[in-house]
């Protein structure tokens, strides 16, 4: 719990900065490749001190998000081989690999549009779409459609209310965080079941 809030407050602390902007965008950028915190974080951070840019944050956000997306495509895409016995030795089986592969082909539209608009992993979902050769402009759809959707919804929230979102998660961050795991799994079976 105290790394996770320390990784936390690090990304809040770019909102009290003059690059404040370009740190939401890179954020958003690696999250959807590799970063474990969302972007959801700086955005809401932003947002309150200036609700007026909601949208414009907002906006940032999904072209980072989106275009992290193609950077977890490609390294699914191109690196697969070189790293595949590292995944199946130790994060997941070949078996439920080929299961995901073949849902995949059938829902690849509904999984990436899932995991871009709910708190499940959207990491794992970009990285899968290069392995399985999910069509580029299908991850591209989803992903601004999901992505889109979650973003702007934060950017109405926030200005709308403002600064008092903020006080709220930082007053309840340890319930929140609970809140957020248990989301996270349920998404995760959720997810088993769509694809």
């Amino acid at each position: 719990m105290n790394i996770v809030r320390r990784l936390y407050d690090w990304v809040l602390s770019w909102a009290e900065t003059r690059y404040g902007t370009p740190a939401l965008f890179t954020l958003a950028f690696m999250e959807s490749s590799f970063f474990p915190i969302p972007p959801d974080v700086l955005q809401i951070a932003l947002s309150a001190g200036k609700p007026k840019r909601a949208f414009w944050y907002a906006t940032v956000t999904l072209i980072g998000s989106v275009l992290g997306a193609f950077l977890g495509f490609l390294i699914g895409y191109a690196f697969w081989a070189a790293t595949k016995d590292f995944f199946f030795s130790y994060l997941f089986s070949e078996e439920m690999f080929d299961l995901v592969k073949g849902k995949y082909a059938d829902h690849a539209f509904m999984a990436i549009f899932t995991a871009a608009f709910t708190p499940i992993p959207y990491k794992i979902f970009t990285i899968a779409a290069g392995v399985c050769h999910v069509p580029l402009l299908t991850l591209f759809i989803a992903s601004v459609i999901g992505r889109g959707s979650r973003f702007y919804a934060v950017a109405a929230i926030m200005y709308f209310f403002g600064p008092t979102v903020k006080v709220w998660i930082d007053k309840y961050f340890n319930l929140l965080t609970a809140v957020f795991t248990i989301l996270l799994i349920a998404g995760i079976v959720a997810a088993k079941f769509v694809m």
